[in-house]
């Protein structure tokens, strides 16, 4: 039966190990989604969450219609790990993206870190709530990620108020947000998609690992998945989607009828 809470109790839901160990039944995440120690490179984890049935985006056109208490939970725990939340410029639209605020149960995990991680966002067309560009802290300003031929007084705007990266290429592929996130030190990186920049990352072989809730609902017929191409564009490669990446299974917890899969690349 799924653990949960009794009604009315303020107290989070407990996260109990299924596998490997199922007679873990308290997980602190914090310990289970620890990156590695001792990075000398990006260690990329993405974040996704999906109904049973595979959808991965809800009636109102965004995945937190999937979205419950323990997800929640796990998905600061990810936040506070990590040192930057990379991002496609569509999910910044559609869930609302602002910058992340501190939280006071991340002060161990962010010892000798900024309060908060970075916001990394990636677009052609630089259309990006200016809040998210304006009122990040200056330990951790937004990154922006775009390309030469983006609009040009946009382009100023963000540079003003952001850290901009242009890419002299048609579009910015994962390998050039990988370097640049390398040469700022910021090696535990967290992808929350959406599921084109996430298809993009499976297409490089620079996904190490994949964070995945599986939500105790069904969308039926239309919700994409969480890797997603689209329409082709002129100049740019498309996304092989035959790529088959062997994973394995680190962890699966659950909470109030969610599975909390945790896979790494083999």
């Amino acid at each position: 039966m799924s653990n949960t809470h009794a009604a009315g109790s303020s107290e989070p839901a407990r996260l109990r190990e299924l596998l490997p160990d199922p007679e873990h039944t308290d997980v602190r995440p914090e310990e289970a989604y620890a990156y590695p120690t001792d990075l000398t490179r990006p260690w990329v984890r993405a974040n996704m969450v999906a109904s049973a049935d595979g959808g991965a985006v809800g009636p109102s056109g965004r995945s937190r219609d999937m979205s419950s208490e323990p997800d929640r939970r796990v998905m600061a725990v990810l936040r506070g790990l990590c040192d930057v939340v990379v991002v496609g410029a569509s999910t910044v639209r559609h869930e609302g993206y602002k910058p992340v605020r501190p939280r006071e149960i991340w002060a161990e995990l962010r010892a000798g870190r900024p309060a908060t991680p970075r916001i990394a966002v990636v677009s052609r067309t630089l259309e990006i709530d200016d809040e998210l560009l304006t009122t990040a802290p200056d330990d951790a300003r937004t990154l922006v990620f775009t390309v030469e031929n983006s609009p040009a007084d946009r382009r100023a705007f963000v540079a003003e108020h952001a850290d901009l990266v242009v890419v002299d290429e048609y579009s910015v592929r994962p390998r050039h947000i990988l370097d640049a996130l390398s040469e700022r030190g910021l090696y535990r990186v967290l992808t929350e998609g959406g599921p084109h920049l996430l298809a993009e990352f499976v297409a490089a072989d620079l996904l190490d690992e994949l964070c995945l809730t599986v939500s105790p609902h069904l969308l039926g017929v239309g919700s994409p998945r969480i890797v997603a191409g689209g329409p082709p564009v002129p100049g740019v490669p498309g996304v092989d989607t035959q790529r088959t990446t062997p994973l394995r299974l680190a962890h699966l917890l659950e909470a109030q009828g969610n599975l909390f899969t945790r896979y790494l690349r083999d």
